[in-house]
């Protein structure tokens, strides 16, 4: 049976008549009326009977009404929890990252995001950068892009992907024909970074500050491209990941080195308040994110 012959037969039953049904149905006396016939017709059975004040329903109509109380019941218990589903994907998420580098790969996805959940506002939130954990404790952001998990109880964490970092540098760099680096050969360099803190930057914190190495110099220079522009003058050497730079285009003049002989490799992590993980619109941020990055 179609759920409008539900409606029909509670209708009909509660306001006693064709008549009192119009306006609760909205339909005219007659197209009513053309419909309880048609289904008449299909059960075999009558669902009313008229008299000329009431309608009142027969045995098998009487079951029919309990039967079309309990499903239109369920159909609005229903429509309720959608509703409240939907009301629960909507929300603002505000990211941060622990270097300006990390934004880069971020766009895209938003975009992304955008297509697939437009009830979901995300807000890169660049005044964050270089301290998004307090400010994740703090509710002043959502997210955070970290590759040190924190180790708090209030905090939850999800392994997103591992990458390494490579030193970039002029084919004629007299590094350039080294393997592979080497903690000694970042002492008379100009080492050029995205920004500072220093405790941001991977090289420093992995690999140079544990063996007590600082390089001659070093410049922070927060745009990619006049970085690389720096490097094919021989200028100096950059540390970066390969999908940190996958957009520009490299020239053949630059080269990429390991970082000690079995490379600089770390992990990100995205972090979030557990108590934000019940947030139907924050696990859809986390699982896209995780099957977007992850494939990075």
């Amino acid at each position: 049976m179609e759920i409008k012959y539900f409606r029909l037969i509670k209708a009909i039953a509660e306001e006693g008549s064709i008549a009192n049904s119009v306006g609760k149905l909205f339909l005219t006396q007659s197209a009513l009326s053309h419909q309880l016939r048609e289904l008449e017709e299909r059960l075999g059975f009558k669902v009313f009977l008229r008299t000329r004040n009431k309608w009142e329903l027969t045995d098998e109509g009487a079951e029919l009404y309990k039967l079309s109380n309990e499903i239109l019941e369920k159909i609005d218990i229903s429509f309720q929890n959608i509703k409240q589903l939907q009301n629960e994907s909507t929300g603002t998420i505000k990211v941060s990252t622990e270097c300006y580098s990390f934004y880069q790969g971020l766009p895209p996805f938003v975009q992304k995001m955008g297509l697939l959940y437009p009830e979901i506002n995300i807000d890169l939130t660049l005044e964050a950068t270089h301290q998004p954990i307090p400010k994740v404790i703090s509710n002043e952001i959502d997210i955070a892009l970290v590759t040190v998990k924190p180790e708090n109880n209030a905090l939850s964490s999800i392994k997103i992907h591992n990458d390494e970092i490579y030193t970039i540098m002029h084919k004629e760099n007299p590094l350039s024909e080294k393997k592979f680096l080497e903690p000694n050969d970042f002492e008379n360099i100009h080492l050029i970074i995205h920004s500072f803190p220093l405790k941001t930057v991977s090289v420093h914190e992995q690999f140079l500050k544990p063996n007590k190495i600082n390089p001659k110099k070093i410049s922070a220079i927060p745009l990619t491209e006049v970085a690389l522009e720096m490097i094919q003058a021989n200028m100096g050497i950059m540390c970066m990941p390969k999908w940190a730079i996958s957009s520009f285009q490299i020239s053949g003049d630059l080269v990429f080195k390991t970082i000690s002989q079995h490379g600089l490799k770390r992990t990100h992590y995205l972090v979030y308040r557990s108590s934000d993980r019940s947030k139907k619109y924050i696990n859809n941020f986390i699982s896209n994110f995780k099957d977007y990055f992850s494939k990075a």
